[in-house]
């Protein structure tokens, strides 16, 4: 009985003393995942004055910060001598994203269409 009120008392602490990484955020962070064949030099989010730099095919930027921010958003993606543009025409309808996690999984097409994936981390 003792050992199972003490096992019991060890595990309420455990458990109470876990968190998860965004139970302190302060804001909506986004990174990229380059799911194209070809290498980003930048890529250009929203309003944002720094772009995600040197994305290699199949790999992930590092997190930005971001004071609002929807499900999809304008993406300026370039890559060498080119340019590729996702213009949404607006947002009517849609919710700010809420504090936390995410990624935008983007791809061009042999067309030169950017496609954009949401994804909550």
């Amino acid at each position: 009985m003792k050992k199972s009120v003490i096992l019991a008392l060890v595990l309420s602490v455990l458990l109470m003393a876990c968190t998860d990484r965004d139970d302190d955020l302060e804001s909506i962070n986004i990174r990229i995942k380059n799911n194209s064949s070809l290498a980003f030099d930048a890529v250009l989010v929203g309003t944002a004055m720094e772009p995600h730099i040197n994305v290699s095919p199949g790999s992930y930027s590092t997190y930005f910060m971001y004071e609002e921010a929807y499900r999809y958003a304008y993406i300026e993606i370039t890559s060498g001598e080119e340019t590729f543009v996702l213009q949404p025409i607006d947002f009517v309808g849609e919710t700010l994203l809420p504090i936390g996690f995410y990624t935008y999984e983007l791809n061009i097409t042999e067309t030169g269409e950017v496609l954009l994936e949401f994804v909550i981390d």
